[in-house]
């Protein structure tokens, strides 16, 4: 009896030894972490202070997502030889200068998609990779400051496919108005006076015009997250055939060091894209109406891509 007293008096003290040594732990780990969180707080005021600073901003984030595969003899699908693969990347990059009197604000974005199907029965087939998602997109908007909010602004936006078609068509918006920054990391771009030059081959279809253009990017990056959104709007005061508009977005989020995954969709409609599309497809002997700008499906353009992603 005395022994079991004893083993238990034992027992007791070593489990009070390790909840006051458990404790006095978690009290230490407080204590530092309040410490931590004091300094992160000093350091963010400090980079505060230096994202302020008159001078250059520069910076770019991107995805990457891709799969590959090989089938042979799998024959509950319909082609049991076959390899095939996809390949996206996105970029986005940004070069500002930023002043207290004016603004000089660049943007790069690039959305290029690969993909191949190889049948291996069939020696005809292209077993190539194709482009399948081709954005390429390049602003430069420059203004003087009226107040801290309002500036008279000019900005020039050209957009294109690289891949494939280049520059047909290709988009040139040259205009003039003002632009509103109502916080550090939103632009809003109101210019009543636009021009849109289009260039391409079929000119039946494309047309420039004068117009209004409408421009809204917000940019942030939070810690690991960076987050991009970006709608432009183009208005044609000729024909409402003629308007276009496009909406992209980018996020990523860093696991460890630079790498991440990231995330991209956009969104488009453009009636002129639509109609040279359905010309394109159109047979004249199949009895059906010939598409024009009346009849033609404007349909919602889309895209996403899913990866990897790199911030520099």
């Amino acid at each position: 009896m005395k022994k079991l007293i004893l083993l238990l008096i034992i027992g007791f003290g070593v489990f009070s030894l390790n909840a006051q040594t458990k404790e006095e732990l978690e009290a230490q780990k407080a204590e530092k972490q309040a410490e931590a969180d004091k300094y992160q707080a000093e350091a963010d005021a400090l980079q505060a202070q230096i994202d302020a600073l008159p001078g250059w901003r520069v910076g770019a984030f991107g995805t990457i997502g891709g799969s590959l595969s090989n089938f042979n003899n799998w024959y509950a699908q319909g082609t049991p030889n076959n390899s095939s693969g996809s390949i996206g990347i996105t970029f986005n990059g940004y070069a500002n200068d930023i002043r207290e009197k004016y603004f000089w604000r660049n943007a790069l974005t690039m959305n290029f998609n690969w993909v191949k199907l190889d049948d291996k029965d069939n020696p005809a087939d292209d077993d190539s990779f194709n482009p399948t998602t081709d954005v390429f997109n390049l602003t430069s908007l420059y203004g003087r400051r009226l107040n801290e909010k309002w500036a008279v602004s000019g900005l020039v936006e050209y957009r294109t496919t690289v891949l494939n078609n280049f520059n047909d068509p290709g988009y040139l918006d040259v205009g003039v108005g003002f632009t509103w920054t109502p916080i550090t990391d939103l632009v809003v771009v109101i210019h009543p006076a636009n021009y849109n030059f289009v260039f391409s081959d079929n000119d039946t279809v494309f047309d420039s015009s004068m117009g209004a253009k409408v421009v809204a990017d917000y940019t942030k990056k939070i810690g690991a997250i960076n987050f991009k959104t970006n709608l432009s709007a183009f208005q044609s005061y000729k024909s409402s055939d003629l308007s276009n508009w496009t909406w992209t977005n980018s996020f990523s989020y860093t696991l460890w060091k630079m790498i991440g995954v990231g995330f991209d969709f956009g969104l488009r409609n453009n009636k002129q894209e639509a109609l040279n599309f359905a010309l394109s497809q159109f047979d004249p002997m199949s009895g059906n109406p010939m598409p024009t700008f009346d009849n033609v499906d404007n349909d919602l353009q889309t895209f996403w891509t899913i990866g990897l992603s790199y911030s520099f």
